[in-house]
């Protein structure tokens, strides 16, 4: 064993892990790591804030199923990763954060950017760590990166003194490999009563969860529900898990990103089989209403999140895509193929005549009719990213997904400004896919400082911002409360300019105010930034008190009116 300086010995491990693009601002407590990375395969971006950093590992990891790798300094850089961290938990994405610390000695004495950061990461972490040894560093990232992967995947935060990063280890890289993950199989039992509770339903739905997407498990989902002709919906994190334009496709239920028809199929059905699904409170709404006259499996990696909302019929502990290609397995054995039953009819019936108006030829334009338009010009390929807010809402309501890990969306945590530096993550990750960003006028302003980072590395992406001149989703909930208050960003004639922003930064921007100027803005975008190398915005001026369908609970949505002529009747005699 040959005795190496110890961040080598780490970046070693990073190499071999399989991360090949880092994400960081050096420091004077983090150089020694930062000199070793300086010989390495490993690509390094400097990002503007942190914050901005952990979003990048965070969509880097999102689009590749890998870990994430965000670096920062001691002190404020730490605290400033830690809304990226709490994303990372909330959405089971697996990132390493990796911190520089004041001298060990030093610890107690209240030393310049001297703070706790494993006590303040702990709660939205898997594992936080401090390094205490020079001969544990190359183990410690090991372990950091089979913990991040395994069961349901999160963030890691591990902090390293300065005068560890000094120190030397006996390291060999040949001699080292990662460490196993294991991915939990299902109980054969558990399998066959599952399968059977779902042979057995007349109205049997599939809900694919963001751990589907996680598991790479599309494949044997797609397998099981053709199989028994079963009707699959996805969750927000789900979209892209089963294609859009599948006919057994179900759309998507809930109180705010969801599908007219995919909240009525889902009050028709009697049994939803959710895997890799946390059933999260604006995905179900009032469980009342949620749980009534329907029974529940619910398969998850995670034993804990079994009955953690609510106890259902079944659960499931088991991998999703090993736990779907057993179901799959077994439901061959025991039935053989359906063809298409009056159940998946009658969705096709609810997705008929319960879509959504997107055609508005309205100016100022209608939210939907930006949708319709990203929809018809990017290819199924495309990557999307968007984080909170209406025009989230209106994503969910109207993107059309065909592919995994081709939308990304913060979900659960939900920060302001995700989505152009994930968007940055996306595309150092993949190089050659043509990757769109779409924000709200307010997000983009919360981390803009990371345009500059695309234009110093030349990363092109599309950025299509529905710019209201509103905290868009905070006026609506104010309106029961009958005030608009502190809300409005229109500050002055026209607002926030935010193409004299983008060209400030060295980038093309263009402004859009008539629904017939959508398409040629968008071909205009991709074309310039795969040209130029450089992020392009398209901001789209749309009504300012343009609302989202949304309610309590999932049978109490108001929207846009369907198509002209078409009627649906929602009550349906099952008894045959």
């Amino acid at each position: 064993m040959k005795r190496i300086p110890c961040m080598e010995a780490v970046v070693a491990v990073l190499e071999s892990e399989g991360v090949d693009t880092v994400f960081g601002i050096p420091g004077a407590a983090i150089l020694p790591l930062y000199a070793a990375l300086r010989g390495s395969s490993v690509r390094h971006v400097t990002v503007r804030h942190e914050e901005g950093g952990t979003h990048a590992a965070d969509g880097w990891a999102r689009v590749t199923g890998n870990v994430g790798v965000c670096i920062g300094t001691s002190g404020p850089a730490g605290t400033n990763m830690i809304t990226g961290l709490y994303t990372a938990l909330a959405d089971s994405i697996p990132i390493i954060c990796v911190t520089g610390q004041a001298p060990r000695a030093k610890l107690h004495q209240e030393a310049f950017q001297a703070v706790d950061i494993v006590e303040i990461a702990r709660p939205v972490t898997k594992w936080a760590v401090q390094l205490k040894e020079p001969a544990q560093a190359p183990w410690v990232f090991r372990e950091a990166f089979r913990v991040a992967r395994s069961g349901r995947p999160g963030p890691v935060l591990v902090d390293l003194p300065i005068d560890v990063q000094r120190g030397t280890c006996l390291y060999d890289r040949d001699l080292d490999a990662p460490l196993p993950v294991e991915a939990p199989r299902p109980l054969p039992g558990a399998v066959r009563a599952a399968v059977d509770l779902l042979r057995r339903a007349r109205r049997p739905l599939i809900l694919a969860g963001g751990g589907v997407v996680i598991a790479d498990a599309a494949g044997e989902l797609r397998d099981l529900a053709e199989h028994l002709q079963v009707p699959v919906q996805v969750t927000l994190m789900g979209k892209g898990a089963f294609p859009e334009d599948h006919q057994l496709f179900a759309g998507m239920a809930g109180v705010q990103t969801q599908t007219r028809w995919g909240n009525a199929a889902f009050l028709e059905s009697d049994l939803v089989l959710a895997v890799g699904a946390r059933f999260g409170d604006r995905h179900t709404g009032d469980l009342e209403t949620y749980r009534r006259g329907r029974r529940f499996v619910h398969v998850d990696i995670e034993p804990t999140q079994i009955g953690r909302v609510f106890e259902p019929d079944l659960g499931v502990v088991g991998h999703a895509r090993l736990t779907l290609a057993a179901m799959a397995a077994e439901a061959r054995r025991s039935t053989p193929a359906r063809g298409p039953g009056r159940w998946p009819k009658r969705v096709a019936e609810l997705r008929r005549t319960l879509l959504r108006r997107d055609d508005f030829d309205d100016v100022p334009i209608k939210p939907p009719r930006v949708f319709r338009e990203i929809n018809d010009f990017f290819g199924p390929d495309t990557t999307f990213v968007t984080a909170i807010g209406l025009y989230q809402i209106w994503s969910g309501q109207f993107q059309k997904t065909y592919l995994p890990r081709r939308y990304l969306v913060c979900g659960q945590a939900g920060p302001l400004g995700w989505e152009v530096p994930a968007a940055m993550g996306v595309k150092c990750a993949h190089p050659e896919r043509r990757v769109v960003a779409v924000a709200g006028d307010y997000s983009f302003q919360f981390l803009m400082e990371e345009i500059a980072v695309a234009a110093q590395y030349r990363i092109p992406f599309v950025i299509v911002m529905i710019n209201n001149e509103y905290l868009g989703l905070i006026r609506q909930a104010e309106i029961p409360y009958d005030m608009n208050y502190a809300v409005d960003l229109h500050y002055g004639e026209g607002g926030i300019d935010h193409v004299k922003l983008m060209e400030a930064f060295g980038c093309p921007a263009r402004r859009v105010e008539r629904p017939g100027d959508i398409r040629d803005a968008l071909a205009w975008a991709s074309a310039a930034s795969e040209r130029e190398r450089l992020p392009v915005l398209v901001e789209v001026m749309v009504e300012r008190e343009a609302n989202a369908a949304m309610g309590p609970s999932l049978d109490a949505v108001t929207e846009f009116e369907p198509p002209a002529g078409q009627r649906l009747a929602l009550a349906v005699d099952w008894s045959d």
